[in-house]
């Protein structure tokens, strides 16, 4: 018997679980409060995706219609009999099927398949293990083409119903799907659901919704709770509610659910166990609740939100971490990092430390509250979630992590010496020198993503994003030279764009991709949102909104752009350039040959983002950067330099790098004062010495610092990794 039950419902990733349970639990166990956690995603997907679920689906299907469906339902006895197969080696299972995966006689083929004429192309020299990984992929996804088509048209492996979810201004659509009897998909969920209450018998299911895609699946879910174990109360939190769900008005929403809360969940949580506990206890935290027939939000208690330190070490266990699956997409690298490979989450800082994104919902604690994580405790966090789950891969989802906190994390984990591989999302800001691009990528850092957003200087002013196109330009050119794919979030249709700007938005990321700083982009369409500036302050953006009553969600807000322009149009085109820009090719196409209308000329040059790169970086150097050095002692030896006729003694060091080795000759004295620094420095990671402290050691020996420090053999060194990070 547990207290409470924790469930992310169907469907977010099929690679790794999302982690706001995890964080849940974690929190609870600091609590002695006793949970269990289930994705009830991946356990539907994996009752589905196997020799029974195939045949009972095959079984239970609509005659299709498309010549694709017919091809597959005619292929069935294939899928039931290769289904078990892959999803095991698509868990890291029977690596050897890959062979045979590749051959191309033991997959069945439909519709997905006729993209591989791009297979040699797209892949080039990647391995036999991720070829296979992309053509099972390719099979699930023709299966879910069917499923959509006979079974159930709201399946997606990432969502379910997700339209339903979707700026659901009224409760009425989502009300009358939920009194219809339950889909194919709802019935397997519901049996699962069935039998993990029965052992478990929580007295509180906590339903965490971070997207539309999982809002249908919650109710359908807590329907069933309320008709089977009425007892057992209900409550929702997570991603969904706290942006769509802060005007609820509609008193069937509780039906469903008994509590849902908002923003942070560690106290709400911790409060409504202890009211379940003792019913008396009547304090809450940021929680709607049903009163009277009347829809209340009670956030009375004077206790405050737990502070990042205190919320514990997300806690994995109970998921079944073997069982996700891994998938991978050609078009876009980023995309693969997402669905490849099993991924702990953590976060360094709670909110966004810049915080004024014009598009952005800065208004909402989850961004405007920022608190950072000391490094030290952010590395243990990561060895025990690495101890427990046995995976040393990391994805920070922080809004946007901050570079002086990723310094310090990269130190710490130099410093324990631990092999782990990271990416974050980032600003692009310029304290991403090159030096501090090697002491992350040197930590394990492999990728970034950050918003380009609009290519343009007049609109990133507008946005308030605090970078020009110049700064990003050289900040993706550190961090690919660094050897971390760089991936950016690209806007378009933002209030007063036009559409030169578009177009020279898009010769902007033409040049950054041509020149080789980007490996990876995306384009979305702006999308107003109740909580941004945008939303907010519409009159300051030449905007109107269509106003709508408000009885359920609100987050998206549709609107008429007072220039008038349908940005919809350039989608296609700005995708279609961008896939192609990805992999290498189309540098050379006139932009207008993407857009089957009219476009006007760039009035970008052809060589912008060269001369971008081409400004010195130089400033003066800050007396508090940090000396780090990531390379070993070298050996020594002496020898004597004559010239014109003097001699001087000197020593030749001898370092061995990853990538080979490499002299540096100096005079015996400074070479003295150079190896008790490297050696200080070696031995101080955890505390590097700054520059200041540097030069006031140097000078109490000799004199002019910054000749040494500019001298040939100091910048083969920097050449080598000795770096100063700001």
């Amino acid at each position: 018997m547990k207290d409470i039950l924790l469930i992310t419902p169907p469907f977010t990733q099929l690679n790794t679980p999302y982690p706001a349970t995890a964080y849940l639990k974690g929190f609870l166990n600091t609590k002695g409060i006793s949970s269990f956690q289930m994705d009830l995603g991946i356990e539907v997907i994996l009752a589905v995706f196997s020799r029974k679920g195939l045949t009972d689906l095959f079984a239970q299907c609509r005659p299709p219609e498309s010549a694709n469906a017919t091809l597959i339902f005619n292929l069935k006895e294939t899928y039931i009999q290769t289904v078990d197969a892959v999803i095991a080696f698509l868990q890291g299972q029977n690596q050897t099927l890959a062979r045979q995966i590749c051959s191309g006689h033991f997959l069945p083929e439909a519709s997905r398949f006729a993209q591989l004429d791009d297979m040699e192309w797209a892949f080039g020299s990647m391995g036999m293990q991720d070829k296979a990984k992309h053509l099972a992929t390719l099979y699930l996804e023709d299966i879910s083409d069917f499923i959509v088509e006979c079974v159930d048209a709201n399946f997606g492996f990432s969502r379910y119903a997700e339209r339903l979810g979707r700026s659901a201004n009224s409760f009425d659509e989502l009300y009358a799907n939920l009194q219809r009897n339950p889909t194919y998909f709802d019935k397997i969920t519901l049996k699962i659901l069935e039998e993990r209450v029965k052992t478990l018998n929580p007295k509180l299911i906590c339903f965490s919704v971070p997207f539309p895609g999982n809002l249908y699946s919650a109710f359908r879910c807590t329907q069933f709770i309320k008709a089977h174990f009425p007892k057992i109360k209900t409550a929702m939190g997570g991603g969904f509610p706290n942006t769509e769900l802060r005007e609820i008005k509609d008193n069937r929403v509780f039906e469903f659910f008994d509590f849902i809360t908002l923003d942070d969940g560690e106290l709400p949580i911790e409060l409504l166990h202890h009211h379940i506990q003792n019913p008396e206890a009547d304090e809450f935290k940021r929680t709607w609740v049903l009163e009277n027939h009347q829809v209340v939000y009670k956030s009375n208690t004077i206790r405050p939100d737990y502070k990042q330190s205190e919320v514990g070490t997300p806690d994995y266990s109970d998921l079944y971490l073997e069982q996700y699956i891994s998938v991978i997409e050609i078009a876009n690298p980023m995309h693969s990092l997402w669905s490849d490979g099993r991924w702990n989450k953590l976060t360094m800082a709670h909110g966004c430390y810049w915080g004024k994104c014009t598009f952005c919902d800065i208004s909402l604690d989850y961004i405007k509250l920022y608190e950072p994580i000391a490094a030290k405790l952010l590395v243990d966090r990561m060895e025990t979630i690495m101890a427990q789950t046995g995976e040393s891969g990391f994805h920070f989802v922080d809004e946007a992590a901050p570079p002086a906190l990723m310094r310090e994390l990269a130190l710490e984990i130099l410093r324990r010496k631990l092999t782990v591989t990271w990416w974050t999302n980032i600003r692009f800001e310029k304290s991403f020198t090159r030096d501090l691009c090697v002491l992350l990528q040197t930590s394990g850092c492999i990728a970034v993503s950050g918003g380009l957003e609009v290519a343009s200087d007049r609109l990133l002013e507008l946005i308030q994003k605090g970078v020009t196109v110049a700064q990003v330009a050289q900040v993706t050119r550190n961090f690919t030279e660094a050897g971390i794919m760089v991936h950016a979030y690209l806007m378009y249709g933002y209030p007063t764009q036009t559409v030169q700007e578009t177009i020279d938005s898009l010769e902007m990321v033409r040049q950054l991709f041509e020149i080789g700083v980007l490996q990876s982009g995306f384009w979305h369409q702006f999308a107003m949102t109740a909580h941004s500036p945008v939303g907010m302050f519409p009159e300051q953006f030449g905007v109107i909104p269509e106003m709508k009553p408000i009885t359920f969600a609100n987050n998206d807000i549709q609107f008429k752009d007072q220039t008038g322009i349908h940005h919809d149009r350039f989608s296609f085109g700005l995708k279609k350039s961008l896939f192609n820009y990805m992999h290498g090719i189309g540098f050379d196409y006139d932009l207008q040959e993407w857009f089957d209308f009219k476009i006007p000329k760039t009035k970008v040059t052809p060589n912008f983002i060269r001369q971008c790169l081409d400004q010195n970086e130089l400033s003066a150097v800050k007396p508090t950067a940090k000396i780090v050095w990531l390379g070993r002692i070298p050996s020594v030896d002496s020898f004597i330099r004559s010239k014109k006729g003097q001699s001087k003694t000197m020593f030749r060091l001898t370092f061995y790098d990853k990538k080979g080795m490499f002299e540096v000759t100096i005079e015996t004295e400074l070479g003295n004062q150079l190896l008790d620094v490297l050696d200080s420095l070696t031995q101080q990671r955890l505390k590097p010495m700054n520059y200041a402290e540097l030069k006031a050691y140097f000078e109490s020996r000799f004199t002019d610092f910054e000749f040494f420090w500019h001298s040939k053999p100091m910048r083969l060194l920097r050449e080598y990794g000795l770096l100063l990070v700001i």
